[in-house]
């Protein structure tokens, strides 16, 4: 934790350098920028720049991954990753909400922005650990069961936790902004801090769901949930990190009025890319991937019993005629052997007239035995023509 910390405070130093600078013109952006928007391409402060291109890449991607997901909508047909399809759709909106909501902190502030981050940050983040939290119910259930909960009560489940996010932040801003006439600027940063206990809450939770995922014998499914663990645990990391920075570090080094922007925004970015990186993208992946067939068998697969080696008429039972005609023939070519061969290109004379009158009709066996051609009687023969 000390590494990290002291990574995120050396970042804070190289990318900061250029904020606490005054200066009338900013190189890198014309002179007709409004002032607010000058971090956008200031490249004295060059933070702003960075986190605009992470939150750029990362909209755009996430934009690319709702696309893949609409489209292959109409070919999923699996009920355990047709049902979460709310959720997915719901966890990257929220995501690109993220990416969104940074953009707000590079530009300096005003009512209406002070306003749009008090409100979005604890929202964006209750509907993105709300729709991990019923992902971890979600993988629990198909670990254990192999059946998926239903999509709709999954929806419903994100919907509510996130309103409860959504009425304390309202609170908040009536309390302070409207009842006490304070300004939406003017909030300590422990106040926003602890406005997001409801949303440090959510992560607990997901956090001790999620190892409830590798609990099943269901293997195929134990991956999902290693993927929610990675992405809850680094999720906490970067609160960790961020809430330490804004609370104490920027104080300690006297640089909370140039930081805490700064700090915030990059908070969002490394948040969102996580969510990507880490769920996002897999779910998505997973939920696309077609279904294997599971009746085709994989006759270079060793581990697979092996056929037993019996005659054919143990396993199946041939009919009646079938075998009377077989008898037939096992008899003909007995007698003919007997008598010394056919007329017709091999040595020895016909059967005789008693022998033909046994037979019944000429068989495959009997055309094969007699060269292909179908035997005949000879001239002097007066009985039935039996061939």
């Amino acid at each position: 934790m000390k590494t990290c910390s002291a990574a995120i405070l050396l970042l804070f130093f190289v990318i900061g350098h250029g904020s606490s600078e005054n200066s009338t013109t900013s190189r890198g952006c014309g002179l007709d920028i409004f002032p607010r928007y000058v971090y956008l391409c200031d490249l004295d402060a060059i933070w702003g720049i960075v986190v605009e291109a992470v939150a750029g890449a990362g909209v755009l991607t996430t934009l690319l991954l709702m696309l893949i997901l609409l489209v292959r909508l109409p070919f999923i047909t699996e009920k355990e990753k047709k049902s979460p399809l709310g959720i997915h759709f719901l966890f990257l909106f929220g995501t690109l909400g993220l990416f969104g909501l940074a953009f707000a902190f590079i530009i300096k502030e005003d009512e209406a922005i002070c306003s749009t981050r008090r409100f979005l940050w604890g929202v964006l983040f209750s509907l993105c650990f709300s729709c991990l939290l019923a992902q971890g119910w979600r993988i629990r259930k198909l670990v254990r069961h192999g059946k998926s909960p239903c999509g709709l009560h999954m929806f419903g489940m994100v919907i509510c936790l996130m309103l409860v996010q959504v009425i304390i932040a309202v609170e908040w801003i009536i309390l302070t902004v409207v009842r006490d006439g304070k300004l939406a600027c003017s909030y300590e940063p422990m106040d926003f801090v602890m406005v997001l206990i409801y949303v440090m809450f959510l992560m607990v939770a997901t956090l001790g769901l999620s190892f409830f995922t590798l609990c099943g014998k269901f293997q195929k499914w134990k991956k999902n949930g290693v993927c929610l663990i990675i992405t809850i645990i680094l999720s906490i990391l970067i609160w960790i990190a961020w809430m330490t920075m804004y609370l104490y570090g920027n104080n300690e080094l006297s640089k909370s009025d140039h930081w805490s922007d700064p700090t915030l925004a990059i908070a969002l970015v490394s948040s969102g890319w996580v969510f990507l990186i880490f769920h996002g993208i897999i779910e998505v992946h997973c939920t696309i991937l077609p279904a294997p067939q599971e009746n085709t068998t994989n006759y270079f697969d060793t581990s697979q019993p092996r056929m037993r080696e019996t005659p054919f008429e143990d396993d199946i039972q041939l009919p009646r005629s079938y075998m009377e005609n077989k008898a037939f023939s096992m008899d003909e070519h007995n007698a003919a052997m007997r008598a010394g061969g056919f007329r017709n290109g091999s040595v020895g004379s016909r059967p005789s007239a008693p022998f033909r009158s046994n037979v019944y009709q000429p068989t495959e066996m009997a055309v094969v035995l007699n060269g292909g051609t179908i035997p005949t009687a000879p001239p002097s023969y007066t009985g039935r023509h039996l061939w």
